[in-house]
């Protein structure tokens, strides 16, 4: 295969995995839904080549596995899974925060500045409204990219991001920031202008600990009713 051949297969099976990857994050594909090779290869019109890339780029963000007998398989985002997931996100971001205190560039910590003026902005122009969830991401983002530390960058922005951003797409009530949220991203940016490691640490430590407890009593609940339901 030529160069060229080989970047235009590249490109293709780029345009597949966005393109699946935003199918799972809104759940137009189902959690646990199989993936089917030949259904995929028909619909996209493409080759096994680019699309069996786009798998394995998928499985890489965590948001696909494969299971022994059954193939891939959407992730099927448990209780359980959840909660480790946001159990790891309090610790790589406490990380992060604390290495962005030492390494972000004062240009990064304007713009963090920027991001949470405009989430404050955004509130009080609609009667306190939630904090839009693309200004959260990009937020965060900007955050973990400005620690500088690619192990922690890879592992949250090629990974758990996407199943959070799936978890929080799929579940309203977890698709939402509020006022509290807003106030400890000011506290996180503050530790972090201060050039205070510990305290940036663990600013984003109790911040993603409260999101997690929010997020787990809204479960236990579901689970509740749910019973209740299916006990009557």
């Amino acid at each position: 295969m030529s160069k060229t051949q080989e970047s235009f297969a590249s490109t293709i099976s780029s345009e597949i995995t966005a393109t699946l990857r935003d199918a799972i994050i809104t759940g137009e594909i189902a959690q646990g839904s199989k993936l089917s090779e030949t259904k995929l290869a028909r619909d996209f019109d493409v080759s096994r080549g680019p699309l069996r890339e786009a798998i394995r780029n998928l499985e890489g963000m965590s948001l696909i596995a494969y299971i022994p007998q059954q193939g891939a398989r959407v992730v099927t985002l448990s209780k359980e899974l959840v909660l480790d997931i946001y159990d790891a996100r309090e610790a790589l971001e406490s990380k992060a925060a604390a290495l962005a205190a030492t390494n972000m560039s004062s240009r990064e910590i304007d713009e963090l500045h920027r991001i949470i003026d405009a989430q404050g902005k955004h509130m009080r122009d609609n009667s306190n409204a939630y904090i839009p969830a693309e200004s959260d991401y990009d937020f965060h983002n900007t955050l973990v990219r400005g620690a500088k530390n690619k192990v922690i960058e890879n592992a949250l922005l090629q990974r758990l991001y996407y199943l959070i951003k799936m978890f929080r797409y799929q579940n309203d009530f977890a698709n939402k920031s509020t006022s509290n949220s807003l106030l400890e991203h000011r506290q996180i940016v503050y530790a972090i202008e201060l050039r205070d490691p510990e305290l940036a640490s663990v600013t984003a430590k109790r911040h993603i600990a409260h999101t997690r407890a929010r997020i787990m009593r809204r479960l236990n609940a579901l689970n509740s009713a749910n019973g209740s339901k299916a006990n009557n």
